[in-house]
């Protein structure tokens, strides 16, 4: 993958990363959102794309589709292994390379990986593996996210990396027809989140988000001592996604 803040990060984030980015109720209204967005709840074969520790490919599993997942973090995938899918399973690998035959899968999610990517080279791989009508997912942020979310608002400098890493829209778009696929269907969720102080604390000083670890050792420190001196008793913020749905041609 492209991006400095991933196989490093991701090695060093695996053992804890699903305590600290647990399961909840938007996680699931996203996970809903890209089953829609990818026809994923009828294919027969699906690729997860930056699989992570695997919840993705659990979770969609069970719903009937053969589910592979690939991730280039070793760690990342150590943790994958507790889960096995029926009929589908784990792959180390890049996004720009997967080690698929041509026209393998119906359809293929990437959720919170499109940052990490050199685009055109993923998205092309992605639709060589897609057979002609599949549908490939993606859930990212929307590019007024980072105006809106807590840790952002917290350590500008968040902001500032992510919005350089995050591809927005128009781009995405262009390096999908690049790469074949029909124009995307787009569509925004925001949701309102809670944080209590002590578990946004401890989001913090666990770099929940590869982009903390793309910060200085002092840059990090600071911040952390500014939100043990300003955070409130409950951290409020606004989560906006943009999921796109794109059908290879």
């Amino acid at each position: 993958m492209a991006d400095a803040g991933g196989d490093a990060a991701f090695a060093e984030l695996a053992a804890r990363y699903d305590r600290l980015r647990p399961v909840d109720e938007g996680w699931w209204e996203v996970f809903d959102a890209l089953v829609e967005a990818g026809r994923l709840g009828t294919a027969g074969r699906v690729l997860d794309i930056g699989c992570g520790t695997g919840r993705l490919v659990e979770v969609l599993a069970r719903r009937g589709p053969r589910v592979w997942g690939v991730d280039p973090s070793e760690e990342m995938l150590a943790q994958a292994r507790g889960c096995r899918p029926p009929g589908g399973g784990f792959k180390r690998a890049h996004a720009e390379r997967l080690p698929f035959k041509d026209a393998w899968f119906d359809g293929a999610v990437m959720r919170q990986v499109v940052q990490h990517l050199e685009l055109a080279a993923a998205f092309a791989e992605a639709g060589r593996v897609l057979r002609p009508g599949g549908r490939l997912a993606i859930a990212t942020f929307h590019s007024h996210h980072f105006d809106t979310v807590w840790i952002a608002r917290l350590v500008p400098r968040v902001a500032e990396i992510d919005r350089e890493r995050f591809p927005s829209l128009e781009r995405l778009t262009e390096a999908l027809r690049a790469a074949g696929f029909a124009e995307p269907e787009a569509r925004r969720i925001r949701q309102a989140t809670r944080l209590t102080r002590a578990e946004a604390l401890e989001r913090l000083r666990g770099r929940f988000i590869s982009t903390l670890h793309l910060l200085r050792e002092d840059e990090l420190a600071e911040a952390i001592a500014r939100a043990e001196r300003e955070l409130p008793d409950t951290v409020e913020s606004t989560l906006d996604w943009l999921i796109l749905g794109a059908e290879r041609a």
